[in-house]
């Protein structure tokens, strides 16, 4: 991984759209931060598309979707997206997709899952935004009390893999799901036909910012990706690491990205001739 401050100007003034993971991404310990908050105002401001793309439920989506300064979320990795269309007249629409492979989470996979997962990983415990799901179980290991190491929310990934179901690990839940799909595949889609992004040729026109394990998909697949510090903390748990990483953790380091974009967008070129 590079420094973020050695991305280009011709890098940056390339990008379109910028998409970031949420948990100790835009957070720490939690919480929004106001520097990250801020950050996502001065790129929309800019005028590029902002999309967070998360491992969170389909309920925060519908929020973040109709209060944040956002074109978009895509929310539990992949299953859905939502966003606002604006009217010719009175307040924009909620709209909302699902990906074809997405399967409801009382699948009977998922039920054998949970038991196996709660039983067998001493102090797990099911997320506390379990209610506002659709399509997948989230785990607790490192949300709330007590934190489990890496190891435990790995041993969660095999056991649901072991069961036929997906899983993918963030840096608070184990997120266990059924359908091949993933954060990538939905965001790709929903950018070619929401957005006319093409893949390949817009590889360069977007930059994803992230910080552990369920964002390597993202990492792997485009060439500006970039992580908050934080990343360091998987070590050989993420083998396709991000081009780019801040020298901050967590929404400080989305806020350092996105003030380094902006202004190396805004930096006066020399005409070539």
């Amino acid at each position: 991984m590079k420094p973020i401050a050695e991305m280009t100007e011709d890098e940056a003034a390339a990008v379109r759209f910028v998409l970031m993971d949420i948990d100790d991404t835009l957070t720490r310990e939690g919480k929004l931060l106001a520097s990250s908050y801020r950050a996502l105002w001065n790129l929309k401001d800019a005028g590029l598309r902002v999309i967070p793309v998360t491992g969170r439920p389909a309920g925060w989506c519908d929020l973040i979707a109709r209060e944040w300064p956002v074109d978009g979320v895509v929310g539990e990795n992949g299953a859905l997206a939502f966003w606002e269309e604006p009217q010719a007249r009175g307040l924009p629409i909620l709209k909302q997709e699902v990906h074809p492979e997405a399967i409801r989470n009382d699948h009977p996979i998922l039920a054998r899952i949970k038991e196996r997962a709660l039983s067998e990983v001493p102090g797990l415990r099911m997320a506390k935004d379990q209610f506002a799901r659709l399509f997948d179980l989230a785990l607790d290991f490192a949300e709330e009390e007590p934190v489990l190491p890496l190891e435990a929310a790995e041993r969660v990934r095999a056991i649901a893999l072991e069961e036929g179901a997906m899983a993918k690990v963030s840096s608070i839940h184990v997120n266990v799901w059924m359908g091949k799909y993933d954060k990538l595949s939905m965001t790709e889609g929903f950018l070619e036909h929401r957005f006319g992004w093409k893949p390949g040729a817009g590889d360069r026109e977007l930059v994803f910012v992230g910080d552990s394990p369920n964002d390597e998909p993202m990492f792997s697949r485009f060439p500006l990706a970039c992580a908050v510090a934080n990343v360091r903390r998987y070590g050989e748990h993420i083998k396709r690491l991000p081009a780019f990483v801040a020298s901050q953790e967590g929404g400080d380091g989305f806020a350092e990205i996105a003030g380094l974009l902006l202004t190396k967008r805004a930096f006066p070129k020399i005409l070539r001739y």
